[in-house]
């Protein structure tokens, strides 16, 4: 991955967007994008997207999505000893939760603090990991005078971690899921830019995609795209003791290609046609019920947009570890781009019935 590309993403991976709270992440897109775009503009709840108007003689529209939030939690009380009690920010993992340094985003900056967690000297057998909302988060207060000068309730909270490159290509960070989409989308559409698209491209970085893909179903409704392309990571199943649900990705073996459920497949067949012309290794995932991602909300959109989830492989999801390997997340922004570049020659998406 060029220098220039591995700085976006990392721009990405500092920034805390936990859902609901999205604007700094948005911004870091926004400016990256922006160079490339014809215009750039947000709506009410911050849904950012980026437009390529494309030759005006081509009616063909095509949306390059990823959803900007991540996972995290929330201060639901303070209590009278000046300690922290909780609730969940979408699907937070209550196994990985307790013993993690983690950052308040209070009204002033970040306040530090620690996820407590009682010594196994005091534990009593083999103790059951409690709920999220029975957690606490000590930020060093005496009480709650004290506590609340710095914090209150509502404010979002995520892991304080750094990214970290492990062997090879692959890297380790929170919030993969889905810096990794977002980046997607924003490089996608650069590099359908360089190639001159003559479709309408637009470059999408959604809201609340952890609660429900209530982001995507606003832009869907406003940008009314002929097909998109929305950016995820899916499970790589590649690693010890890593039950097989129908993923079967691995990193290493390029992005994921959604079918069944939402997965569109017309587009399906064009984008595994494009990768087979620009010798881009890819592999088929499984959908039988549900995604899982905005492809979801597009695809029911004002009577339905051709929609396809394509996936970044990654391990331990939801986790503040979670690893991707950089020449994956290169294919598959290489990938979206050359299939907007030439998204009229498959037009239209239809099923041929």
């Amino acid at each position: 991955m060029e220098q220039a590309h591995r700085e976006f993403l990392d721009s990405l991976l500092e920034t805390a967007t936990p859902t609901g709270f999205e604007t700094a992440g948005q911004r870091v897109f926004l400016d990256y994008v922006e160079p490339y775009a014809d215009e750039v503009r947000t709506d009410t709840y911050g849904n950012a997207v980026a437009v390529h108007e494309g030759d005006p003689d081509v009616d063909t529209s095509v949306a390059l999505a990823g959803h900007g939030d991540e996972i995290g939690l929330m201060v639901r009380d303070v209590t009278d000893d000046g300690f922290l009690k909780l609730t969940r920010i979408g699907g937070s993992d209550r196994t990985v939760t307790q013993g993690q340094y983690v950052l308040v985003h209070g009204r002033d900056g970040p306040v530090s603090g620690v996820v407590g967690q009682t010594a196994i000297h005091l534990r009593e057998g083999d103790d059951e990991t409690p709920e999220i909302s029975e957690m606490h988060v000590d930020i060093g207060a005496d009480d709650e005078a004290e506590a609340t000068d710095l914090v209150e309730t509502g404010d979002p909270i995520t892991f304080d971690t750094r990214i970290r490159d492990l062997q090879g290509s692959l890297v380790a960070a929170r919030g993969m899921d889905n810096r990794t989409g977002v980046w997607a989308a924003a490089e996608g559409f650069r590099r359908a830019v360089e190639t001159d698209a003559d479709a309408t491209v637009y470059a999408v970085s959604t809201v609340q995609e952890e609660i429900g893909r209530k982001g995507a179903e606003m832009i869907a409704y406003d940008l009314d795209p002929d097909v998109v392309l929305a950016a995820d990571v899916g499970h790589a199943t590649d690693s010890p003791n890593a039950p097989n649900k129908g993923a079967s990705l691995e990193l290493g073996s390029g992005p994921g290609i959604g079918r069944g459920a939402a997965n569109h497949p017309v587009v399906a067949d064009a984008v595994r046609a494009v990768a087979d012309d620009e010798d881009i290794d890819v592999q088929l995932t499984a959908s039988g019920l549900d995604t899982g991602t905005d492809a979801e909300s597009f695809s029911t959109a004002r009577g339905g947009q051709a929609a396809l989830n394509v996936s970044i492989p990654n391990r331990y999801m939801h986790t503040p570890v979670e690893v991707i390997d950089t020449d994956d997340l290169d294919e598959m922004g290489e990938l979206m781009g050359r299939f907007a570049a030439s998204a009229e020659e498959f037009a239209p998406f239809a099923v041929d019935i």
